[in-house]
């Protein structure tokens, strides 16, 4: 079952449980996700979608350190049941391990011996750890792994 159609359901269900906060964060997910295909006239994979996903988990956790700083806490609370709301969508996240065994995997994949080849390197790693990964802390590994 696609993202999409998995959001779809969820909707329904939420609906007809009278969840409002959990039918309002989904409603939300749905419209950023048919906007981007609107805005770019496609039709989104689930891979896309995800990346869509966590932007909006990166726009909230934005938010939050924000209505912190500004001594909001009941906003910064909405904010955080959002996200969690939102990250049931995503996949889990991989260990830092295994994201090194996954650099590490890369390197003798793509041959990428010094910091001038982060940019190939990145290029392999990618799509292979989008949505899975921070990709800053993907980057900051890879320059730890090319660097020594």
């Amino acid at each position: 079952m696609s993202l999409k159609q998995q959001l779809t359901d969820d909707m329904k269900a939420a609906m007809k449980a009278g969840e409002k906060h959990r039918l309002g964060v989904i409603r939300l997910m749905l419209a950023d996700i048919k906007r981007k295909e609107v805005d770019e006239r496609i039709e989104l994979d689930d891979a896309t979608a995800l990346a869509v996903l966590e932007k909006m988990v990166k726009q909230r956790k934005d938010s939050v350190s924000q209505f912190e700083a500004a001594n909001r806490e009941d906003l910064a609370v909405i904010e955080r049941e959002e996200i969690l709301v939102i990250d049931q969508y995503l996949p889990a996240k991989l260990g830092e391990a295994e994201i090194v065994a996954a650099i590490q995997a890369a390197i003798a994949e793509t041959g990428a011996a010094s910091p001038a080849d982060i940019g190939k390197l990145m290029g392999a790693l990618k799509p292979k750890l989008a949505g899975q990964a921070d990709m800053g802390l993907v980057s900051k590994l890879v320059k730890q792994q090319l660097a020594g």
